[in-house]
């Protein structure tokens, strides 16, 4: 109940009120009797009371009317943005949990409790959620054709069939809990009243800005069902502990002549005069929380999101232990670089996973360790917030760091003219990779609290480049403060899609900023390959013919075609390199496989394949090939590749022997020559 509520059904004035709760006054004794008949409560209580009181208002579902214009909703919109994936679900409620830090000196710790019930631990869950009153409504919304209609069929079958019921809850600890009026703004409204609504208060260093991610927790319930408990960071009602409401996400449906517009929320009936009998939040007791499974293991604050019938609709994940291996996972996937701290920042987040079975543990509690997933790229972030970064790498388990520009654009009519805008200088770690890393050659860019946004592959790298991982923090990622950080977190959070997963043209983009927005994230992109390039080795001069280490790889002896039989072949070209892949293999030996595009011809290639090694000084020895292996469209004939007449495409692979190698593998870079054997084409 709101202080103005009160107020008025004791015809006090707000003051009256707000000086009790704050302290500053205490009610007369009629006035006590008074405030206990509103809450339907012991007068004693009111007098003697050492700790909150639970209301005796009883909780019911209350089912929002069907609109008066005729409008329907088939389902939650928003929750058709994602997939009903955990690892989505992990991703979007994680990072809500670390946009609402509470305390900035202490981690958010979140907690992803898996629950199954069955017998009479189901029995007893149903009953505390009221079950019998929602059930006649889910049949109701069953009748459609829609797909809504239709999962939600499927899901009280197996229900039925199988007596067993999957709980999810997601928590988390030193976070702002769902603080603010039940129907104005804040963040409980933000969460349980609205779609659409952010109401991100991280001081622009939010991840999300869509306000869609909490649409993930219904979308991974197969009843669209949520129970939520919060302990607020600020009082609400002089209350802090155990806010607790429920919210349903239903189809539009008729149930005995009346219709439903969908949504239903579990709850107090509201007394006022705006919203009587509607279900608002209620100030639940210990053993009410428990019977919901919604009871919370310490008083500090934050929320725990129960889902009701939680699934994994990927397919991937159907037992409990895949489940529980899953959101491990993709915990560590997403979230590594806020589980790492150092001398000069500490770590952001802690989170941990457990699953029960009818209230006795299952799996163990497991803490995430970012180290043990990504071992490489926790040691790149991990040197750089100890301040233990090197210019240039010598040894492996270094970590060099070099310096990105971005450019911000101006916002549209802020800008002065021809303003090209404000450069920001992101940081870009590279170290070698680990032996374990499934992953290589690759850059994880982030912003905001690091949160991980996109991985991008450098290009023209040079062959023979020993694998590495990269970071590249740009914005607030990057630990430090100004006006240019701030302008690159905004400009980048603009140019995110809901999925936050790309930097990329968006309404937002075009419409907030000047022209030339998007040049400048290509540009990015490209200052990114060029710092990778200049820390993984010596700068690379680039023609018109393309990169010098895809130019090595293919080398056609021009001369070879002059004259003779083949003197006419110059005209109608050469054949050049569609793509190339290598690596160094356990035993020492390059495998190469290189796909070429030809021109037409009437008679077929005869190709000699020769393996060098680029080495530092001297000249470039050759090797021996232990395996050479043609794939499309050749054979390969006494070490030579044939490609058939006529064909455009062609693809070989090449081993190359070790024992023949004048250095290791990694010390230097294989240069394949692929010439056209003596007497031209066959």
């Amino acid at each position: 109940m709101r202080q103005v509520d009160l107020a008025q059904r004791l015809g006090l004035t707000r003051a009256a009120v707000s000086a009790w709760i704050t302290g500053r006054a205490e009610p007369r004794e009629e006035t006590k009797r008074a405030i206990a008949a509103v809450f339907d409560i012991d007068p004693a209580s009111v007098h003697n009371r050492t700790t909150d009181i639970t209301s005796a208002l009883p909780q019911k579902w209350h089912h929002r009317p069907a609109h008066t214009d005729g409008g329907r909703e088939y389902g939650n919109a928003a929750a058709f943005a994602f997939d009903a994936d955990l690892s989505v679900l992990a991703r979007e409620a994680t990072q809500n949990s670390l946009d609402e830090r509470h305390d900035p000196a202490a981690p958010v710790r979140v907690r992803y409790v898996l629950h199954e019930l069955t017998g009479e631990h189901l029995d007893a869950f149903l009953t505390a959620m009221r079950w019998d009153e929602l059930r006649p409504h889910y049949e109701a919304a069953t009748v459609g054709g829609q797909k809504v209609s239709r999962s939600l069929r499927a899901a009280l079958d197996d229900l039925d069939r199988q007596r067993s019921l999957l709980l999810l809850r997601v928590e988390d600890y030193n976070a702002a809990g769902l603080t603010g009026p039940e129907y104005q703004d804040g963040r409980y409204a933000a969460v349980v009243r609205r779609q659409l609504d952010s109401h991100k208060q991280a001081g622009g260093r939010a991840g999300g800005s869509y306000g869609l991610g909490k649409a993930t927790l219904w979308a991974t319930s197969r009843l669209g069902l949520v129970l939520l408990n919060s302990t607020l960071s600020e009082p609400h009602e002089g209350r802090v502990e155990r806010r607790v409401v429920g919210r349903l996400d239903l189809p539009w449906h008729e149930l005995d002549g009346t219709a439903y517009a969908g949504p239903a929320w579990l709850g107090e009936a509201d007394p006022g005069p705006v919203h009587r009998g509607v279900s608002r939040s209620w100030w639940a007791g210990d053993e009410e929380v428990r019977a919901l499974h919604l009871d919370r293991s310490n008083p500090d604050p934050g929320t725990s999101f129960l889902i009701v019938g939680a699934h994994d609709a990927s397919g991937d994940a159907e037992t409990l232990q895949e489940m529980h291996d899953k959101l491990v996972r993709a915990l560590a996937d997403g979230f590594w670089a806020t589980m790492i701290g150092g001398r000069t920042a500490g770590a952001l987040m802690e989170a941990s996973v457990t699953t029960l079975r009818n209230g006795h543990e299952f799996i163990s509690e497991e803490r995430v360790d970012p180290h043990a997933y990504h071992p490489a790229l926790g040691r790149a972030l991990q040197s750089y917030l100890d301040g233990a970064t090197v210019a240039e790498l010598t040894s492996g388990d270094q970590v060099a760091l070099a310096e990105v520009p971005l450019v911000v654009s101006p916002l549209k009519g802020r800008g002065r003219t021809r303003d090209k805008g404000r450069e920001h200088r992101a940081v870009l770690l590279l170290t070698s990779a680990a032996e374990q890393d499934e992953r290589h050659n690759r850059i994880v860019c982030m912003r905001g609290n690091r949160m991980t946004i996109t991985e991008q592959r450098p290009r023209e790298l040079p062959l023979g480049t020993a694998p590495f991982q990269a970071v590249l923090l740009a914005g607030f990622a990057t630990g430090r403060e100004g006006e240019d950080v701030e302008l690159a977190e905004a400009f980048l959070r603009a140019s995110e899609p809901p999925e936050h997963d790309r930097w990329d043209r968006t309404e937002e983009l075009t419409s907030l900023y000047e022209r030339g927005a998007l040049t400048r994230l290509k540009e990015f992109r490209a200052e990114m390959d060029k710092a990778v390039r200049s820390l993984v080795g010596r700068r690379e001069s680039t023609r018109s013919e393309g990169p010098l280490a895809l130019r090595e790889l293919l080398r056609l002896d021009a001369a070879a075609g002059a004259g003779g039989a083949g003197g006419g072949r110059r005209a109608q070209g050469f054949p050049v390199v569609r793509s190339v892949q290598a690596r160094v293999e356990d035993g020492g030996a390059w495998n190469v496989t290189v796909g070429l595009k030809l021109p037409d011809a009437e008679d077929p290639w005869i190709l000699a394949p020769v393996a060098k090694f680029d080495v530092r000084s001297g000249g470039r020895p050759a090797v021996a090939w232990s395996t050479l292996v043609a794939s499309d469209n050749c054979r390969v004939e006494n070490g030579l590749l044939v490609v058939a007449a006529g064909a455009r495409t062609a693809v070989f692979t090449g081993v190359t022997d070790p024992t023949t190698h004048p250095v290791q593998s990694g010390l230097a870079r294989l240069v394949v020559d692929v010439q056209k054997a003596r007497g031209g084409v066959a």
